[in-house]
């Protein structure tokens, strides 16, 4: 009688068991590297000679070139609002943060007219602490 001989195929398996550290090392590497910005309007900054830090929690205010307010509180994304609802929005963050800093981030291009208006919101409304945000002059760093 002849041997029968069975041969159990191979099948090709990729090894599970270290994809969860895999997974949890990339997440942990993208929180570590990816930078968070909660105003991203795209502007052309006007140019100054004059450099001063601003905290990092500061509210910013854009203005675009066609005069469209976005409002950021240093936390979150930004969003668009009026004039009167930056007033009010304003008045809210200063009831909660009496020192809270404020930054115009506007278009060199833009008016000076929108620029003073908000301006006046934010003074009428409370705010002591503005700033506005520029480039440097010789090399082109955003203050």
């Amino acid at each position: 009688m002849r041997a029968r001989y069975y041969v159990n195929p191979v099948v090709p398996r990729v090894p599970t068991a270290s994809m969860a550290d895999i997974a949890f090392l990339l997440i942990i590497f993208f929180m570590l590297t990816t930078s968070f910005s909660p105003e991203r309007t795209s502007v052309q900054l006007p140019e100054s000679q004059i450099r001063t830090e601003v905290s990092k929690d500061a509210a910013i205010v854009a203005i675009t070139q066609d005069g469209a307010i976005k409002f950021t509180d240093g936390e979150r994304p930004s969003f668009a609002l009026s004039e009167a609802q930056l007033g009010q929005v304003t008045r809210e963050i200063l009831e909660f943060i009496p020192g809270k800093e404020f930054v115009i981030k506007a278009d060199r291009s833009v008016r000076y007219e929108s620029v003073d208006k908000v301006l006046e919101q934010l003074r009428l409304n409370g705010a002591k602490r503005i700033g506005l945000l520029t480039d440097r002059e010789a090399g082109g760093g955003v203050q």
